[in-house]
């Protein structure tokens, strides 16, 4: 019985479910409620029910619960970055499925980068013709989304309860736009669209007035398309030695008032912040929108940087998400285990635990942050070669990668951005995980399989260490070694505790029965 119940359920998103020898009850404050109660329903029944197609003879059993349950946060994203590597509209569609079985509900869509620009501009369609494409004819390398690919994914997310949230980067990273209208920068050059990752110093030009229409007009045909509340312009890491040496940008500062090329950014972020309030809309950035000059209209700030930004955020007056580059950047690896696949190197390993440890001020109406993302940047995989040369896995290597960098610390989000901090707890966390990569495979859904927990480590008499594990996956086998080299699902199987002279003898994985 599925029934919406704002009486019983007083917060937004908010569910109870109820079951007992007689029916399944599932009570919503709101649509978004009921659906959540859904998912937990999903994940309270056989994990077969995840199969697409007849499971065979499961019997449908769920266990008599009473569960009351509402999101912390209102904001729980990620980004899905499609402008460094193109993922066709089936693949945006599977990443969607995969946030809304965890509850996740904001899904910044980053479409535009110096290396493509991925959406259809009806006014402007070198945009697509020109700019979505790399390298030369005989390996030309990209792709779009048409306006109707958009509105057939934005139809599945809301089905979903999961908000798409166009981003628009400007002012730099937009370099694919400058190759296809070389009018938009500072200096009229011709450009390439990049086969390799790099950032371009080339920026808009902030002084022309057609530089200023043509956002005006890619701005307004974007949010008659998307229908959330929020558009992102990005907004990071310009280098503004373009700006500084623009007449036409350098007149704009100077009937402005301003000191500083740097401050042109927050100059624009107003005018567009205003353009955007008319049409009821939000306008969120990386936290550089905030910090670059004053911007009088209240703004949404991604904080990847420095998390000390939420205070300037609160200072200002504006608002922020935490989405740190130290703990919700996907795109690095989870370890320096041997055997890990190529990934971003500019910080440390995040590890599934560091990520679930990432400290976040409990959530009130008043709270300056808005909730927790993820993201996933795709310059790993932007036209090359060296990802797709692991032998191992079929096709579409680069989609089942990033679906292997996401899983598991999607979870790990997931938990941070729904609970409150004083509700976590790793140990637990990490034992309720175990039944959940059995539900992945039934997606047909890829991830990293996560090393044996060690359970204890204990000296012996001797000298020796005794090692005693337990599977991270349940009803994986463990294969290990005891003279330092690297196991295979060949090597000996573990059934009981193992004893080696010195601890950097023993080495062990964990291997996925094939379901």
């Amino acid at each position: 019985v599925l029934v919406l119940d704002t009486v019983a359920n007083k917060h937004s998103e908010g569910y109870s479910l109820s079951v007992d020898k007689k029916s399944i009850r599932i009570s919503g404050a709101d649509e978004a409620g009921v659906f959540y109660g859904l998912q937990t329903l999903l994940q309270l029944l056989p994990e077969e029910v995840y199969r697409n197609r007849l499971a065979g003879q499961i019997k449908w059993v769920v266990p008599g619960v009473q569960i009351v349950d509402h999101p912390e946060r209102p904001w729980r994203g990620m980004m899905l970055d499609v402008a460094r590597y193109f993922y066709d509209k089936e693949f945006v569609k599977k990443f969607i499925d995969m946030m809304a079985m965890y509850k996740l509900n904001k899904l910044q869509f980053h479409l535009i980068d110096d290396s493509g620009w991925r959406l259809e501009i009806k006014k402007y369609l070198r945009l697509t013709e020109v700019g979505a494409w790399a390298g030369p004819d005989s390996r030309r390398l990209g792709g779009y989304y048409t306006q109707d690919d958009i509105r057939e994914i934005l139809e599945y997310a809301r089905l979903r309860q999961v908000e798409v949230i166009p981003e628009i980067e400007f002012p730099a990273h937009m370099l694919s736009a400058v190759v296809a209208y070389p009018w938009l920068g500072c200096t009229g050059k011709q450009h390439e669209v990049p086969d390799q990752h790099f950032i371009s110093r080339d920026l808009l030009c902030v002084g022309k007035e057609s530089s200023l229409q043509f956002l005006r007009d890619v701005l307004d045909e974007t949010v008659r398309l998307f229908p959330s509340s929020y558009i992102n312009i990005g907004g990071d890491e310009a280098v503004y030695t373009r700006w500084e040496e623009c007449p036409d940008c350098q007149k704009v500062m100077k009937r402005e008032g301003l000191k500083k090329a740097s401050e042109l950014q927050g100059y624009l972020t107003n005018v567009v912040a205003e353009m955007m309030k008319e049409k009821n809309r939000t306008v969120v950035g990386w936290e550089e929108i905030f910090l670059r000059g004053d911007v009088k209209t209240p703004v949404v700030g991604l904080i990847w940087h420095n998390v000390r930004g939420t205070l300037l955020a609160t200072q200002r007056g504006h608002k922020a998400i935490l989405t740190p580059a130290t703990h919700m950047y996907f795109d690095f690896p989870e370890s320096r285990t041997p055997g890990e696949v190529k990934a971003a190197t500019w910080m440390p390993p995040i590890s599934l635990e560091k990520c679930y440890s990432m400290e976040i001020n409990d959530y009130s109406p008043e709270s300056t942050v808005l909730g927790v993302q993820g993201c996933f940047w795709s310059d790993q995989f932007i036209y090359c070669t060296v990802m797709h040369e692991i032998d191992y896995l079929n096709e579409n290597r680069s989609e089942n990668y990033s679906e292997y960098f996401t899983f598991p610390r999607l979870w790990a989000l997931a938990e941070v951005a729904w609970c409150r901090q004083s509700d976590r707890n790793y140990a637990d966390f990490r034992r309720r995980l175990s039944h959940h990569f059995n539900r992945l495979d039934f997606k047909n859904c890829h991830y990293r399989v996560p090393e044996p927990v060690i359970e204890q480590m204990d000296p012996t008499a001797t000298g020796a260490i005794e090692f005693t594990l337990s599977p991270a996956v349940a009803d994986a086998d463990i294969r290990y070694t005891t003279d330092g080299s690297y196991p295979t699902v060949h090597s000996p199987l573990y059934t009981t505790p193992v004893t080696v002279d010195d601890k950097s003898d023993f080495r062990a994985i964990t291997v996925i029965n094939p379901r």
